[in-house]
Formats: structure tokens, sequence, C-alpha cells
């Protein structure tokens, strides 16, 4: 069979269009309405019922992003349940793979085969069907970068122009409120932005990245004003997000260093210190749940002024710093790695939470036969590269660099989404606190996603390109 791109119209059995574009298309959206059969109404976590309860009812009973559990009540308010959100969601992501079409000069036989590869992945099958913030996060994202990806081709038609960019705008605002670490990809993708107006001199194109990031900033503040219930108050989310790293960090840092002491702590309460070194004998780079194994650490810990444990926190990194990586390396070897797949929840299906919060929704709990059929199905991968942020982070930076030596508008935009993917990877050396393979769930989606994008057209011929004039 030829792989070289093709713009004819291949017609075979009763006069089917079997072009590799529409078979392209096709295999999406098969893939997109088998997942939608097998998940629909959702597989929902404690997490997920939990937001879901917070955006029906308008409360903040969780520190999970405010602006997710408002979407959530959003289409719970038009269908109640979460079928539509999920709908919403996967097109969204199918959606947007689809368009790449529309980015290349001819379409190679490649293109099909690679897309139904990806249907097929666990990662595509099974986690787009799951009601977690971290799948909305990575198809907001990905939606995002393809955006930019066409935007040269509207430059010179000035309505579609900015009604593309008023759509990027919101995709990565609102992504920058559902993940709390989502502003690192908004930061690469105004500087994409920048890079798409390079033509126009840089000045021009640093002007179109500092307004784009600035102009993501003031919508994310002005959702984030909207998705927060009135009745709770100022959102505390992020604080206890960071106490929780640094409680974290404190009692690794002794479980790496038997020498090391909680000096500021000590000074101002001694008997909160020994119960926190306590903690250690819990302790596991694994999770920062196993800490509350023991009863006496969350109360001897959370009491304590913000500024006290920041400064003793800040005195790690600062004073203790090889301490501090050791305590970071070790816990982020477990998120990137999943050196215990199985422990790092690589798959989740059906409906799991207390009986109270699901009778509240009125939703029913458990697995159903599909559910099960599903679970076992993610197991023939495990072990697999398909399961694997290494293999994918490796696979993303091979396409960045073909890309960019590729070098056209398009290219260099799924180049920015593949490296905004790698950051956002990164920067959960600094703030993981958990192997719960979703948490990097963007980088392996993207790395697919740009691999899928480069099969559609496999040449490697540098092209010129050139930006229409403003």
């Amino acid at each position: 069979m030829s792989t070289q791109p093709s713009t004819e119209t291949d017609r075979g059995w009763l006069g089917l269009n079997l072009s590799p574009s529409s078979l392209t298309r096709g295999v999406l959206f098969a893939g997109l309405l088998f997942m939608l059969g097998a998940a629909l109404p959702g597989h929902m976590s404690y997490d997920s019922l939990a937001q879901l309860h917070e955006g029906r009812f308008a409360t903040r009973n969780t520190w999970g992003p405010a602006m997710y559990a408002w979407l959530l009540g959003v289409f719970d308010g038009v269908v109640p349940g979460t079928g539509l959100y999920l709908v919403s969601s996967a097109a969204l992501f199918f959606g947007s793979l689809s368009s790449l079409r529309g980015l290349r000069p001819a379409i190679s036989w490649w293109g099909p085969i690679v897309a139904a590869l990806l249907v097929f992945s666990p990662l595509a099958m099974i986690y787009q069907g799951v009601v977690w913030k971290d799948v909305f996060f990575a198809n907001l994202a990905i939606a995002g970068f393809v955006g930019l990806a066409h935007l040269p081709r509207l430059w010179t038609r000035p309505g579609p122009r900015w009604l593309l960019l008023i759509a990027i705008l919101l995709l990565f605002a609102t992504a920058s409120l559902v993940r709390q670490n989502g502003i690192i990809v908004v930061a690469v993708a105004a500087v994409v932005l920048g890079v798409l107006r390079r033509h126009d001199g840089w000045l021009r194109a640093l002007a179109w990245c500092v307004c784009g990031f600035l102009a993501a900033l003031l919508v994310a503040q002005a959702l984030a004003v909207v998705a927060q219930p009135r009745s709770s108050g100022p959102d505390k989310a992020s604080g206890i997000g960071i106490r929780i790293v640094q409680h974290y960090d404190l009692i690794g840092a002794m479980a790496h260093d038997s020498t090391y002491r909680l000096r500021h702590i000590e000074a101002a309460n001694p008997n909160a210190a020994a119960a926190i070194r306590r903690g250690v004998a819990v302790y596991s780079p694994e999770r920062v749940d196993f800490l509350e194994r023991d009863p006496k650490l969350g109360p001897s810990l959370w009491p304590l002024p913000n500024s006290l444990v920041g400064a003793e926190w800040r005195d790690l990194i600062l004073d203790h710093p090889k301490t501090y990586l050791a305590q970071r390396m070790a816990v982020f070897q477990w998120v990137f790695l999943t050196p215990k797949l199985d422990r790092c929840l690589p798959v989740f299906v059906g409906v799991d939470g207390p009986l109270a919060l699901t009778s509240s929704l009125k939703i029913v709990g458990g697995q159903d036969p599909a559910d099960i059929a599903l679970a076992n199905y993610a197991t023939y991968f495990y072990g697999t590269p398909v399961f694997s942020h290494a293999f994918y982070a490796a696979i993303a930076l091979i396409v960045i660099g073909l890309l960019l030596w590729r070098g056209d508008d398009a290219d260099l935009a799924v180049a920015g989404l593949l490296t905004a993917a790698l950051a956002f990877a990164a920067s959960f050396f600094v703030i993981s606190i958990a192997c719960d393979y979703r948490y990097l769930y963007f980088l392996d989606l993207s790395a697919m996603a740009g691999l899928f994008y480069l099969a559609l057209d496999p040449s490697l011929a540098r092209r010129k390109s050139r930006s229409p004039a403003s």
C-alpha cells in the first residue's frame, strides 16, 4: 500500500470515497462514537462526584478548581448528569484532531492508520470517558494550539481571524483555571502567537505575545470570579494546595536526611515539630496520602501559621538544596516513570464514591459489564510504552525536531503544543504529590496528537512560511 500523500479521491466498492482524508475523518468519528457508547454517562471517581456536587449546588467542599466544578454545573443545568459535558469535551478533542487535515496540502495514508491506533489506545478510548479535570484540561489546551495552527490561514480575513482569536483566548483562559499549573501552557501559547507574527517584525511580534498573555490572564480572572460561588467567599484552593506541597516536602526532607531539622517550627512549637518528625515513619514518595496513616500528623501541621510553614519551606529550598532536590526527585520519578503502574491508578471506570454523595446526585454507583470490559482491555497495555510518560516525552521531542525542521506556521504551532506539554510535565517536579497516571495525561495526549499531525503529511521538505499581510 502506498503511503504517499494524495489529493486524489480513491473510489472503491459501491463508489465509496476512500481518500486518506475522508477515511481519517471517518476513523476519528467512529472512535468518538465508540468511546461515547462505552462510557456514557461518564466514568466518575470521588473527585468527579464531589465536583459535580459543587457545580450543581453552588458550594465549595473540596480544594479542586472552582472553574471545573462550575462548568460541570453549567452542563448539568442543561441535561442533568455528566453526559452532555462528556460529549462536548470529547468532541472538542476529536474535532480538533480532525481539523488538522485542513492544514496540510495533501494527506498521507499514514493518517488513517495512526488515527486508528490513537482511537484504540486506552488513553483515548477510556480516558476520554472519565470525568476528570485532567482530561478536560488536555482537550482545552490541544484545541487552543490547534486554533493557533489555523490562525495564519485566516489572518487576512478580520472577521474569522478575531472570532478564532476570541475562541483561542477562552480555551486557554479556561484551561489555566481547570489545572492549577495550566498557566504554563498559556505562556507557551503566547510565545507561539508571537512567533506566528514574526514576519511583522520583532516589536509587533513581541506585542502580540505580551498582549495575548495579558488578555488570557484578564479573561481567566473574570471567569474565576464567575465560577466562585458567592456563598463560599474567596477561593482558598491554591493556598491549600501549596500547604500540602510544603508539608510533603518538609517531611520528605527529614526522610531523606535524618539530620535535617525544622529550625523555625522547633523554635515556635517544639511539640508540633516532634509530631511532624514522627511523620517520617509513614512517608512515601509514591503519594502524600500515606501521611494520613498517622492520625496526629494533620492536627499538628494545619494549625501552624502559613508564614511559619512558608519560612521553613523556603529555608529547605535555599539552605538545603540537595535535600530538597532529593525529595523532589524521588516524588517526580514516581509520577513520571510510574515504576509500579498498578499503584498509580492507570485507568478508572464506572462510578465510585460514598453512597451519600451518589444518592444526593441521583447517580447509581458501581461498574457495568462494559466498564469491566474496558478495564480488562487496558490491562493488555500495562507494561508497554502505551502507559509510559517517558515514551511520550521522547515522541514529543522527536516530533518537535521534525516539525521545526519543516518549519511552516502550522508546524510551529503544533511544536508549541508539544513544548507546552513537556513544560507542563516538568512543572510536576516542583508540585507533584502523587503518582496518579492522569496527572501527566496532557503530555501523552499531546504527543499522540503531534504524531498524528505529522502522519497526515510525513514529508519533511522544508517550506518557506509566508505570512499574509496584516
